[in-house]
């Protein structure tokens, strides 16, 4: 069955812990805008194929679904949304502090 809904890249930065997204260009970023989308399954698979070539950046990439109804991706998920707020425990660390 084909999926809905674009789909992202979502990992963890190796050195930092970070959430990180999968760029166009193949590098990382801490910003879900210019997160690459993948608008179907095989795009989706290139790019989960490409994050997972880069264990020495990034781990435990894995798909997640969006919407493309605003300036940048919106993870439908919740643990998506959870995830794009930085660490729970500290609101003043993190990108909840950094305004991002």
């Amino acid at each position: 069955m084909a999926r809905t809904h674009p789909r992202i890249i979502s990992a963890n930065d190796l050195l930092i812990g970070d959430v990180v997204y999968l760029t166009a260009a193949g590098g990382w970023t801490r910003d879900l805008a210019a997160a690459a989308v993948a608008r179907d399954d095989a795009a989706a698979q290139a790019l989960l194929a490409q994050a997972e070539a880069q264990p020495h950046l990034a781990v435990g990439p894995y798909l997640a679904d969006v919407a493309l109804d605003g300036p940048a991706p919106r993870p439908l998920h919740y643990r998506e949304v959870f995830r794009t707020r930085g660490p729970s425990n500290r609101p003043d660390l993190g990108r909840q502090a950094e305004g991002l």
